[in-house]
């Protein structure tokens, strides 16, 4: 018997022969060489994704296109930032490197790591870019998250995930520039399966209905709040063109490395762990582990495996280590600021878990428009690694 997203499997246990991805994640199989279908999913981004001069060209016809599209205007890009490595070294990158305009927006959802909020503001004052923080709705944001404990699915980030895109798709529809860069890299963080990490405003909408406390506020294409399901996405990509891009994708990125040029350039400092930026993930990683068994570091830790950045034997050691960012004071702290007691979050734990396609949501749609995504992906309105990780990785 094996857990598998805190569900009980008459499965024998299995991992990968190259990383350290096993059959924990839900969907995973392997080939008769004992390879999983997460490092043929790999191996297709890099060839789809090239890193080293062949790179660096599409680099450089992806920035004249954001260059000439908001040549006559303030910004020609927004750039989420977080305070962690990878958006501040891609905001590095954008102003010193690409002779790029930034907006750097940063959305707030009450549980910012004080450390990840300096490197945001040395970052943007030394680069001299102008920083749009994005502040939530305290009471909105609260009530997404216990909503999300008492759903009891792996995604208990729902709300903070759906929060985040809508404030950068607003932002970048108010100001009017047509194009979002994220500071993500499959080779870094690998992909999630779309049952750790599915993302949906439409289910969040259904499950806050359903588990919530309080109305959230109702759409504006300026002011999205935590709007953005099919309808939203559609206004923003479709009717007003706005695109996603990844450089990192096509960029030799390396952690290390951009660590280093990050402290002695913009005075950064690592805040701990990744995803530490946020510290409500103290609290997740916690849930993660205990009720449902899932370990996100055999995702990340796998791709920085196959990218070369990490030894597979030094990564299984410490993954099979709590990860370091469970600080009890940390979590006791966020469960404070979620406004519950400690009784009343060891209940929430003991609920018999559940995942999102329990409740109503989008996917039977994107399933029945797979082919006009499949469009959009090839005019690069949406990320060929979103399109295969909702269609291509099976999730259950």
């Amino acid at each position: 018997m094996l857990s598998v997203s805190g569900f009980q499997k008459n499965i024998n246990y299995q991992q990968c022969t190259r990383c350290i991805c096993d059959n924990t994640i839900p969907g995973i199989a392997f080939d008769n060489n004992g390879e999983c279908t997460l490092c043929k999913l790999h191996d297709k981004f890099v060839a789809t994704f090239p890193n080293d001069e062949r790179g660096e060209k599409i680099l450089k016809k992806k920035f004249a296109a954001i260059k000439k599209d908001g040549s006559n205007k303030k910004y020609d890009c927004v750039i989420g930032i977080s305070g962690g490595r990878d958006s501040i070294y891609l905001l590095y990158l954008a102003v010193t490197k690409w002779n790029l305009r930034p907006l750097a927006v940063h959305f707030n959802d009450g549980f910012d790591n004080p450390v990840a909020g300096e490197n945001m503001l040395k970052a943007v004052r030394k680069l001299n870019v102008e920083l749009r923080t994005i502040t939530s709705d305290f009471r909105e944001c609260k009530d997404l998250k216990i909503t999300d404990l008492k759903a009891s699915t792996p995604l208990l980030n729902n709300g903070t995930d759906v929060g985040i895109g809508a404030a950068l798709y607003s932002v970048a529809y108010k100001e009017k520039v047509k194009h979002i860069l994220f500071g993500q890299s499959f080779r870094t963080e690998g992909i999630r399966p779309l049952a750790w990490a599915y993302f949906d405003g439409d289910h969040l909408r259904a499950i806050q209905k359903q588990f919530g406390s309080i109305q959230l506020r109702k759409w504006k294409p300026n002011e999205a709040g935590y709007n953005l399901g099919i309808k939203e996405m559609f206004f923003y990509t479709v009717l007003n063109g706005i695109r996603v891009h990844s450089p990192l994708y096509n960029y030799p990125y390396s952690r290390e490395e951009s660590g280093e040029i990050l402290s002695r350039e913009l005075d950064w400092v690592y805040p701990g762990a990744h995803y530490f930026d946020d510290l409500y993930w103290a609290l997740i990683t916690y849930i993660h582990r205990t009720k449902f068994n899932i370990n996100f570091r055999l995702i990340e830790y796998s791709a920085l495996i196959r990218s070369g950045q990490f030894h597979r034997d030094i990564a299984l050691q410490k993954s099979l280590q709590p990860y370091q960012i469970e600080d009890p004071k940390i979590i006791s702290l966020c469960i404070k600021r979620l406004g519950i007691t400690q009784e009343e979050f060891d209940n929430y734990l003991q609920l018999p878990p559940k995942n999102w396609w329990d409740y109503p949501n989008s996917y039977r749609w994107m399933k029945f428009a797979q082919f006009p995504v499949w469009i959009l992906t090839k005019l690069g309105i949406f990320t060929q690694v979103v399109y295969d990780k909702y269609f291509t990785l099976k999730f259950r």
